[in-house]
């Protein structure tokens, strides 16, 4: 049933002055979506401090910032970048659809033919994405195991010898001890680029296998 928008403002006042008179701020959450004076300084910059809720989060949390995150937690750089996809022959696209919802997305369509042309494309989704659709393998895993997926690929890489030497490092006398469901001790393994992988094998990729 429409209401007005002084019956709607009317409703969300009451709501949120039942919750400061029972003493729980933090009860409301307010999301936004893209910017604006109103709900940049406003609603998203103002109110909730005055409210006394911490539960306030902006578009950028699954948007810009979300993105700089990954380069910047892995390769200390925190900005916006995008791949090189002119030069790319093995593409996995996982959990995401370059070709609909990238920051860049005219450059995903314009370079994604090329790379099927000289390469291979798999699809790591549960979903039929644009990507899934032209992909060379699609890979349909259930909604929410991804990490286990991940950590199937990591624990035979590792058990197998796969992963990059130069990059990662490997042990003092040359043999691989990653055997699944083995403890390795840290001080065997000479560690470039990486940080902990030992330590990320014993506490949890020695028991997943795939």
């Amino acid at each position: 049933v429409p209401i007005s928008w002084e019956e709607a403002l009317d409703t969300l006042a009451d709501k949120m002055m039942e919750l400061r008179k029972n003493n729980e701020p933090e009860k409301l959450m307010y999301m936004r979506g893209r910017y604006s004076p109103t709900s940049t300084d406003l609603l998203y910059g103002t109110l909730p401090k005055i409210f006394g809720t911490p539960n306030y989060y902006s578009h950028s949390a699954i948007c810009a910032e979300a993105e700089k995150m990954g380069p910047g937690y892995t390769q200390g750089f925190f900005g916006y970048r995008d791949y090189d996809l002119a030069k790319t022959k093995c593409l996995v696209v996982w959990g995401c659809d370059p070709l609909s919802s990238n920051r860049q997305v005219p450059n995903a369509i314009a370079k994604f033919s090329d790379i099927l042309d000289r390469g291979t494309v798999i699809a790591v989704d549960p979903r039929m994405s644009a990507s899934v659709a032209k992909a060379n393998e699609w890979l349909p895993i259930k909604p929410g195991e991804d990490g286990a997926l991940a950590a199937g690929i990591a624990h035979v890489l590792l058990t197998e010898g796969l992963w990059s030497k130069e990059f990662v490092g490997s042990f003092k006398d040359g043999k691989n001890l990653f055997k699944t469901g083995a403890t390795v001790d840290e001080t065997a393994f000479a560690e470039k680029q990486t940080h902990g992988i030992v330590k990320f094998w014993n506490i949890e990729f020695k028991d997943r296998t795939p």
